[in-house]
């Protein structure tokens, strides 16, 4: 994969060419973490929901300087019934001043969230109506997600995929409709479980960078997330990009 295009994607549905490490507000980071990501970092995918808060103001300021530079990804604690989807969105819009959601997401779902056809139809209506530019799940379900990318209105799907978990490649990329959905993957570093030196082994050791690295070089993977402590661990994560 050349350099250029390792490093950036023009996502599926959302349309907007951002670094393909995205941000994710809700491991530690601080607010002046975000701002750098936000800036200097060229970060430009964030997921974010407004418990959030650390990065809530950075965002918003980032956001009313250069609303189409990035990709805001977010969603309800739970999506059990569709009322609330409509609540949460116009939460999101005036918490954030932005007329326009770019990812609206239901995560886990089978747990805290249902595909279920009032749930489908708000999500569809929301869109339609142009709060939201794509709907998307996370989902642990390989099988049900490619199904659901086949047979259904989604346009974005956050899936697990790493060294240690390496099914989707199976189970879901070669079932993906070419050019219709955009791929986001997330715990790269498997929750540091990669990053552990196993019993008696003497040998190198992977870092979290090679481990975002071995997500991005999927071609099927448009976004992989980083949910850094701090600004340290998110320079280093950056920094692997340039290896491609």
């Amino acid at each position: 994969m050349e350099s250029e295009e390792f490093r950036n994607r023009r996502l599926p549905v959302i349309d907007k060419r951002v670094l393909r490490l995205g941000l994710a507000c809700n491991f530690g980071i601080d607010a002046a973490g975000v701002e750098w990501a936000l800036g200097e970092g060229g970060m430009q995918y964030v997921f974010w929901t407004p418990r959030h808060k650390l990065a809530t103001e950075v965002l918003r300021r980032a956001l009313k300087r250069d609303r189409d530079l990035y990709a805001v990804a977010t969603g309800p604690t739970t999506a059990l019934w569709s009322g609330n989807l409509r609540r949460y969105v116009d939460k999101v819009r005036t918490t954030l001043d932005i007329d326009q959601i770019d990812v609206l997401q239901m995560f886990w779902l089978g747990k805290t969230s249902r595909w279920a056809p009032r749930i489908v139809a708000e999500l569809e209506s929301l869109r339609d109506e142009g709060a939201v530019r794509a709907i998307g799940i996370s989902i642990h379900d390989r099988k049900r997600a490619a199904e659901l990318a086949r047979s259904s209105p989604l346009d974005l799907l956050m899936i697990r995929y790493n060294a240690a978990h390496p099914g989707a490649e199976q189970d879901v990329f070669p079932h993906l409709p070419e050019g219709r959905h955009t791929v986001v993957s997330y715990t790269a570093t498997c929750w540091r479980y990669l990053l552990r030196r196993p019993k008696g082994w003497q040998g190198p050791m992977p870092t979290a960078g090679d481990c975002y690295r071995f997500c991005l070089s999927s071609p099927h993977v448009d976004v992989t997330l980083t949910g850094p402590a701090n600004l340290e661990q998110l320079r280093e994560n950056l920094m692997a990009l340039d290896r491609g």
